[in-house]
């Protein structure tokens, strides 16, 4: 997981007071007040092409979780980092409802998700370290929770999770990163195997790398072949270690 930073501006469909999704939240908190706690929510506004674009350049085609890269494969899914429908503290909890319904059409709180992430592991989960404060209404101050899930945007990830070879853990034991890590499926075993392809590949450009610098000390100089490798080869592993590569927080952790 890394830090992902959105354009402050969000998209015209969820920012300008007359959009639909400043609109829709008004509906949602309206119909709350007067009664309702099962919400229908609209995914053309959500997850319209101008959300999902600017997420997709954001996260440089990412998930927000494993890093996988998505678009390649699927469409991939717009997830709610608070749920929108209903809240689980831990899996097996009976939903929760209302979830965080005025924050469905909210910037701060949609990601890029792979599918697995979003509908086999996180769902309807946000657990807190107090349960006893969270938010169930407009109506409430969300700054009062204290989510155990590290959040992409506001958190840097590298804070709370590492990797030691393909295998992600918590820094220190962090809560959070242990949450984060469990409850995600962030060493789910297809996941630990990508990555642990990844690792092989960057391990043998490293190597060639180290071979053509040390003949190039021994010798004193390389043909001009050489040195188009290994300058591909350095440019090559730079990309792999820049935060658009899939899997760039494992690859900085090794190479820095």
């Amino acid at each position: 997981m890394i830090q992902i930073v959105k354009p402050d501006r969000a998209p015209k469909i969820l920012r300008d007071a007359n959009s639909r999704g400043p609109k829709e939240s008004k509906k949602l908190c309206k119909a709350y007040d007067e009664g309702e706690r099962e919400f229908e929510f609209k995914s053309s506004i959500y997850a319209a092409k101008s959300v999902k674009n600017a997420l997709i350049k954001a996260q440089h085609k990412k998930c927000c979780f494993c890093e996988s890269k998505i678009t390649h494969a699927s469409y991939g899914d717009v997830e709610h980092f608070r749920p929108k429908g209903g809240t689980r503290q831990q899996a097996g909890d009976d939903l929760a409802k209302p979830g965080y319904y005025w924050l469905a059409y909210d910037w701060s709180n949609l990601f890029l998700s792979c599918t697995l992430c979003n509908q086999r592991h996180k769902r309807n989960l946000f657990p807190l370290v107090d349960p006893s404060k969270r938010a169930t209404s407009h109506h409430d101050d969300i700054s009062q929770e204290s989510p155990l899930f590290v959040d992409p945007s506001a958190d840097d990830p590298q804070e709370h999770i590492a990797f030691r070879e393909e295998i992600a853990y918590a820094i220190d034991g962090s809560d959070r990163g242990v949450s984060s890590i469990d409850s995600l499926g962030l060493n789910r075993p297809d996941l630990e195997e990508r990555r642990r392809e990844r690792l092989g590949f960057v391990r043998r450009i490293k190597r060639v790398i180290e071979l053509l610098i040390g003949m190039r000390e021994q010798s004193g100089h390389l043909d001009a072949g050489q040195e188009e490798v290994l300058s591909d080869s350095q440019q090559f592993l730079n990309e792999l270690d820049s935060p658009e590569a899939e899997y760039s927080s494992m690859i900085q952790g090794l190479l820095n």
